[in-house]
């Protein structure tokens, strides 16, 4: 079972696997631990990762990056509609309104779906996690943004499911964060004592994400956060492309902003000058060549002169810090509490930012973690929790909602719509929530964030859901409906299940069918009167150690009958009801209700399904594709290879006139490869390389021929050697081998002699010839020639001694005459009847330790 973490970020992505060693952040195919978030579409094949990342400037119209910040989001989203402008590749509508992209995939327009694309990229991020692991990938943890919100998280997790991954949690990059600091700390406080406060800053490229979290020895809670989604390394990178831009337009009268491929150009060098500003405060040029109409450009810059520049953004980096602070003071928290302030992130690394950061809080940042690696590494060590495959420290993990989420409906009483907030903001998740209506008929709960102003978006809502079959009681009063809410362990609100409490009357003295398990009453909280109470489930969710991967759905069986007394229904009765005569006992029965779900953006099944079948198809054909380039790659390293081996090591077995045919050959065969062949099927260049074989293969024979023949000559004549030896040592009746037979060493003596005979007429035959025909005898015969000998003579050769033994008269004689004129005594199985040497009466059982030594 795979365990792994992928840290999906704006720029750049991570994974993270499970060993026995520990969490391990693994290579892609070019050795490096980051892979670029970034998807190219070409007219045969997608190019995903690093590949991707060096057709920005060839290919910029259809190289995909950046795409992180649409998930979720309408296409009429005043957001997306400011982006379009600053963006290379072009953005278009999705049929259900969300927003897609538009590129030149397979000679065709295509418009890929924000799911889509994400999936792509996951899949380049399973097969460096399968390449790592040498197995399957299925179970995964990603990570999000904090701030992301129910329409997101849905978007990534349709993506995971699109690339064929089992998400089993969406994990929040601050709280991943705090499981990869926490989890190996061995002096963290008992679960009973005070918790230890630390701090999680994040500054990545597109999202400035901060989070308060208390750990206690095994848990960890966070217990606020706050965030600027649109503060990152990409807005200091903006205030330098701007700089430079306005400095070409007056130095070289450039205008860059009209070229794309200039402007993608100016951005990649502006990042690589951003780090090195944060390393050096001195002077640094920044140099393209050929940058627009054939002129090169040129500039420089310093720390001081970016920082200047940069003031607007460093002013941004202490209202989230603000507001995290007025936060955390619900918990009686102050700047003096905090144990730690760690920080990760790209940006993180720009010295005034640290500056900020350090100064708000008053002491020296913390760096154990490494501000790249961190969140893959803690998504890992969720996914090895979530895993049976596993075993880990016991940790449970309690994360916080981010937006405060409420609930309105139709309400009878008020003749209106009423409202609850059901989780407030930084409320513990997962958690679930049981609600209590009294209804007639079926009715729809919208669930929305009432907070807009703090949402990064303008749509606050979440989507509708209706409680369907609700009917009346048999009396005509209105049923009891329980409905159960929940943020589940993705961070994703939903109704998970809704009943209805069938009361059934029961003649009065009869009792009820199931009368040994009183039902305890729920301990309800009246948020509406007489129209809606609200149940806290008894089983909050305490995370990660419940290994839980979906909704709970915990619902009574369909029949399940309850015992209430007259004073329970009586408090759970709604205020406009008519008053209900007492009764003795009455007999409840629970129904499951089916509820219809239409949370907003939500990817439709049939269309979930056309885009996981759409997604194997272009793997498919990348595959195709890859296959097709790696055998044209193969003519290509062949007319190379054997070009320089026909004038190299080769020269001396090929004669003048072969040499000329194969060049020629070789040549025609490099023309067409970069004219007609340049874009043929797989199966051409595997008969074009078999062509070349053809002649080029006899030539590289007889080189390794020639290489190996005195070798195997010199093998073959060890042996012979050998045998010679030892049938001559049998001539002169040496010890070792006189117990020969005689005809055995004739046959031994002539098999060496008809090798030797053999191997000198092939050396001879061989030695005539010129290195340019065929050899006159292959290094396999002469193998076979060797094995031949040594299993017809090893084995006679190496025939062991025979044993003497001594007749069976003479041993028992050895074994009971007299030694040194005394008579030896009995072994242990003498029998009984016989006297020993003493005279003694013979005993059951020899007290002599060694049987075989003498007794005095």
């Amino acid at each position: 079972m795979s365990v792994v973490g992928f840290d999906v970020g704006f720029l750049n992505c991570y994974v993270a696997v499970a060993r026995a060693g520990g969490i391990e952040t693994v290579a892609n195919e070019y050795s490096d631990r980051c892979t670029p978030a970034c998807v190219s579409f070409g007219p045969r094949n997608r190019s995903i990762g690093a590949a991707a990342k060096s057709q920005v400037v060839t290919n910029c119209k259809n190289t995909v990056q950046g795409f992180k910040r649409f998930h979720g989001r309408a296409f009429s989203d005043p957001y997306i509609q400011s982006l379009k402008s600053s963006l290379v590749y072009d953005l278009a509508q999705m049929p259900s309104g969300t927003t897609g992209i538009k590129v030149m995939y397979m000679e065709e327009e295509k418009v890929f779906s924000i799911e889509q694309v994400t999936a792509m990229l996951l899949t380049k991020m399973k097969e460096t996690a399968e390449h790592a692991l040498k197995k399957p990938v299925a179970d995964c943890v990603v990570s999000v943004p904090c701030y992301y919100t129910d329409a997101e998280r849905r978007s990534v997790v349709d993506a995971a499911q699109i690339a064929g991954l089992n998400c089993l949690r969406l994990m929040n990059e601050t709280t991943a964060v705090a499981l990869a600091y926490g989890i190996y700390k061995q002096d963290l406080p008992a679960p009973e004592e005070k918790p230890r406060i630390v701090v999680f800053v994040d500054i990545g490229h597109s999202g400035y994400q901060t989070s308060v979290c208390a750990f206690n020895k095994g848990k960890l809670k966070i217990l606020a956060t706050a965030c600027d989604p649109e503060l990152g390394g990409k807005d200091f990178d903006e205030m330098l492309v701007r700089h430079f831009c306005e400095e070409f337009g007056k130095k070289y009268k450039l205008d860059v902003k009209t070229k794309p491929r200039a402007l993608v150009r100016l951005y990649q060098e502006c990042e690589k000058l951003k780090k090195l500003m944060s390393a050096n405060s001195s002077d640094l040029p920044l140099n393209i060549e050929c940058f627009m109409n054939d002129i090169d450009v040129s500039g420089k810059l310093n720390r001081g002169q970016f920082e200047e520049m940069c003031a607007d953004v460093l002013a941004r980096v202490e209202a989230p810090l603000h507001n995290l602070m007025e936060q955390a003071s619900e918990y009686q928290l102050k700047k003096e509490d905090i144990y730690a302030v760690e920080i990760v992130g790209g940006a993180s690394r720009i010295p005034s930012v640290k500056e900020r950061i350090s100064k708000f809080f008053g002491k020296e940042l913390s760096t154990t973690l490494n501000a790249d690696e961190a969140v893959a590494r803690g998504c890992a060590l969720q996914c090895a929790i979530l895993s049976p495959a596993f075993k880990v420290r016991e940790f449970s993990i309690t994360d916080a909602v981010a937006y405060p989420i409420s609930l309105k409906w139709n309400s009878a009483a008020e003749e209106g719509l009423s409202d609850c907030e059901v989780f407030p903001k930084n409320h513990a998740a997962p958690f679930s929530k049981v609600l209590t209506f009294y209804r007639r008929e079926p009715f729809s709960l919208e669930a929305y964030y009432n907070t807009p102003r703090e949402l990064p978006y303008p749509d606050p809502t979440i989507g509708q859901f209706v409680i369907q079959k609700v009917v009346p009681q048999a009396s005509g009063e209105s049923s009891k409906v329980k409905v159960k809410v929940r943020v589940n362990i993705h961070g994703i609100f939903s109704v998970s299940s809704a009943s209805l409490v069938e009361v059934q009357k029961t003649e009065e003295g009869e009792e009820p069918m199931d009368t040994e398990q009183q039902a305890t009453p729920e301990k309800e909280e009246e948020k509406e009167e007489g129209n809606m109470q609200t149940d806290q489930d008894e089983t909050k969710a305490q995370g990660d150690g419940q290994k839980e991967t979906e909704e709970e759905k915990k619902t009574p069986p369909e029949n399940e009958e309850m015992e209430t007394s007259p004073e329970e229904s009586k408090t759970e009765k709604k205020s406009d009801q008519p008053p209900q005569a007492k009764k003795p006992k009455v007999k409840t029965k629970v129904l499951e209700l089916p509820i219809e779900n239409s949370p907003q953006w939500e990817l439709a099944i049939d269309m979930l399904n056309l885009f996981v079948e759409n997604e194997g198809k272009m793997i498919m054909q990348d595959k195709l594709e890859k296959e097709r380039n790696d055998a044209k790659n193969y003519v290509e390293e062949y007319v190379y290879d054997m070009r320089d081996k026909l004038h190299g090591r080769l020269e001396k077995f090929v004669s003048e006139a072969d040499r000329d045919i194969l060049s020629f050959q070789l040549e025609d065969t490099e023309n067409w490869l970069y004219e007609d062949g340049e874009d043929q099927p797989k199966q051409q260049y595997i008969d074009k390389l078999a062509e070349l074989k053809k002649l080029g293969q006899p030539i590289q024979e007889r080189y390794m021929e020639s290489e190996e023949r005195p070798r195997a000559f010199d093998d073959m004549g060890k042996q012979i050697q050998m045998y010679m030896k030892i049938v001559e040592a049998y001539k002169t009746k040496e010890e070792q081998y006189d117990h020969l037979d005689q005809e055995d060493i004739n046959k031994v003596d002539k098999m060496v002699n008809d090798a030797m005979i053999w191997m000198n007429s092939k050396m001879n035959q061989q030695s005539k010839l010129s290195l340019t025909v065929e050899p006159a005898v292959r290094v396999r015969e002469i193998q076979d020639k060797t094995k031949e000998l040594y299993s017809t003579c090893n084995p006679i050769v190496t025939k062991p001694k025979p044993k003497v033994e001594l007749p069976k008269d003479d041993k028992a004689g050895e074994q009971n005459g007299p030694v040194n004129g005394q008579e030896k005594a009995p072994a242990e199985g003498t029998e009984k009847g016989t006297a020993d040497s003493t005279g003694n009466p013979p005993s059951t059982e020899s007290t002599n330790p060694r049987p075989d030594m003498d007794l005095d």
